[in-house]
């Protein structure tokens, strides 16, 4: 999302709606400081503990934190012998995670001799997210990936008409919806639960999004019988931020269309 993603401004399709050109390589890197505390856990000890990351944004992927070598425990890291190769930050070079007998291969990876267009990578490392117990953005527990601060999310409560739709059978219809723009992501309209004509069954899916939280899943169960899993998704407790779409429903599936009336 962000800068680097789907059509953010240093995207590979960034929008034409400038006064200026880039003049770069259609797959850019961009590193800014994140100054803010970072720890992770693993195995019931502190694996890394930062106030000096450095977040990495990359084309068409999600940052990176990159951490000096010196805050993370050297004791819990095994050297690998596995290596890969990036033609934008060069040769890395990667580490195990070991503590007792639990071990996760390949957890950590840094650039021991980055390319010279990359320089402030060297010295410094990353950690697979889910390779850690738990992530800690100061002292608040954070799941999927640390946010991004050129991401945001905002919610606004709509009057417009937004039918969810199976062929010619509405499934759900509003005119009090819930609007939900996430940058560098569809529209989402979320919609409360009087307002879902098709039953709904319970689901055991979860996900965690960093700016909403937990979300549960529910199935679409449709006139003719079928089921369409996890078609729909609901924020029952979500993150303080996106409180507006507490307990509300969004839709979205290969077999299912949203249209909303302007």
């Amino acid at each position: 999302m962000g800068l680097t993603r789907t059509c953010g401004p240093l995207s590979p399709t960034a929008p034409d709606t400038v006064n200026y050109a880039i003049d770069g390589p259609p797959h850019k890197l961009l590193a800014h400081p994140f100054e803010r505390r970072v720890r992770a856990e693993f195995a019931g000890r502190t694996l890394l503990d930062t106030r000096d990351g450095l977040l990495l944004h990359e084309t068409a992927l999600l940052p990176v934190l990159y951490v000096p070598f010196a805050d993370i425990d050297g004791d819990l890291l095994v050297e690998s012998e596995h290596t890969t190769h990036c033609p934008f930050k060069g040769d890395a070079a990667y580490h195990s995670l070991r503590a007792g007998d639990r071990v996760v291969e390949n957890a950590v990876w840094s650039y021991p001799q980055p390319r010279p267009a990359t320089p402030w990578l060297a010295g410094r490392a990353a950690v697979y997210w889910t390779a850690a117990d738990a992530w800690f953005d100061e002292d608040e527990q954070v799941h999927a990936h640390l946010t991004d601060p050129y991401t945001r999310v905002d919610i606004r409560p709509t009057s417009r008409h937004v039918q969810v739709r199976h062929g010619d059978v509405v499934v759900a219809e509003s005119r009090s919806a819930t609007l939900l723009c996430e940058t560098g992501l569809p529209w989402r309209w979320y919609l409360r639960e009087q307002d879902v004509v098709a039953p709904l069954e319970p689901s055991v899916t979860r996900t965690r999004c960093p700016y909403k939280g937990e979300a549960g899943y529910r199935g679409v169960r449709l006139p003719d019988g079928r089921l369409l899993a996890d078609a729909a998704w609901t924020y029952p407790d979500p993150l303080p931020e996106s409180a507006r779409i507490a307990g509300l429903l969004s839709f979205a599936h290969d077999e299912l269309t949203v249209v909303v009336d302007p």
